[in-house]
C-alpha cells in the first residue's frame, strides 16, 4: 500500500514542474486526494458496501470537484492535473501512467446496466475538457487533444483532435510528451487548403482579365480573405 502511495507522489513530481516537494503534493493536489479517496471507496464497492462507497465518493467530489464513481477501475501512477470538473463513470477502466487534465469526461452513452464507459490504455494523455463517450477502447500511448469529443475506438500510438475526434497523427512515441500548443489542427488545415486553392483560381482569373484588357480592383472580400489567410497560416494562431 505504501509503495502505491509513493508511486502516486513520484508520478506527480515527474509530470508536473510546479510540484516542489512531497509535502506540497500531499496537501495541495486535489487530483491526488480524489485518487486516494477513490481507492478507499472502490474497496468498499468491491466488498458490496455500495452506500458507504457512494457516500465517500460524494464527499470526495465535494472536497475536490472531481467525480470518480467508486465502481471505476484505475491503474497505477494515475494523475489528474488541475482536475476541476473531471468525471469518470462507473464502468470506466483506466490503465497505468494515465494523465488527465481539467474537465475531462469519461462518460456513458447507454442506460443499460452493462459496460457503458470507456476503457483507457496505458500512458494515455487526455487534454483539458476532452470528452470520451461510450464503451470504446482508447489503446496505449494515445494523445487526445483539449476539447475533443471521442466516440470511436482509437488504436495505439495515435493523436486525436476535433469534434468528433479524428486521428491526425500516427506514431508510437510515449504519450507523456504531449504539448497542447503543438497539436495538429485539421480544421485550420482544411481552411488553408481552401484559401490556397481560391488564391490559385484568382491568379488565373487575373491573368485572363489582363489578357482581355479588363481592370480589377482589390475589394473588401479580398482584404478579408487575406486577413483570414494570415490567421490560418502555418504556425500562427487566431
Amino acid at each position: 500500500m505504501f509503495e502505491t502511495l509513493r508511486e502516486d507522489i513520484h508520478s506527480i513530481k515527474a509530470r508536473d514542474p510546479a510540484a516542489r516537494n512531497t509535502l506540497e503534493i500531499i496537501l495541495c493536489y486535489p487530483g491526488l486526494h480524489a485518487l486516494w479517496l477513490h481507492r478507499v471507496s472502490h474497496f468498499f464497492w468491491e466488498h458490496n458496501l455500495k452506500l458507504t462507497a457512494r457516500l465517500l465518493s460524494t464527499f470526495s467530489r465535494f472536497l475536490t470537484d472531481i467525480e470518480i464513481h467508486p465502481g471505476a477501475r484505475i491503474g497505477r501512477r494515475f494523475f489528474i492535473d488541475h482536475g476541476s470538473g473531471v468525471v469518470i463513470g462507473e464502468t470506466a477502466e483506466i490503465g497505468d501512467d494515465v494523465l488527465l487534465y481539467a474537465g475531462v469526461i469519461l462518460g456513458g452513452t447507454s442506460l443499460e446496466k452493462k459496460k457503458r464507459h470507456p476503457t483507457i490504455g496505458n500512458r494515455v494523455v487526455i487534454g483539458s475538457s476532452a470528452v470520451v463517450l461510450g464503451a470504446i477502447t482508447i489503446e496505449d500511448d494515445v494523445k487526445i487533444g483539449s476539447g475533443s469529443v471521442v466516440v470511436k475506438p482509437v488504436p495505439a500510438g495515435n493523436t486525436v483532435v476535433g469534434i468528433p475526434g479524428r486521428i491526425v497523427k500516427n506514431g508510437h512515441r510515449s504519450a507523456l510528451d504531449l504539448e497542447h500548443g503543438k497539436l495538429p489542427d485539421p480544421v485550420a488545415r482544411a481552411i488553408r487548403l481552401i484559401i490556397t486553392e481560391q488564391s490559385n483560381m484568382e491568379e488565373r482569373l487575373k491573368r485572363l482579365e489582363d489578357a482581355g484588357g479588363f481592370s480589377s480592383t482589390v475589394g473588401v472580400m479580398d482584404c478579408a480573405r487575406i486577413r483570414v489567410g494570415k490567421q490560418f497560416s502555418d504556425g500562427d494562431g487566431i
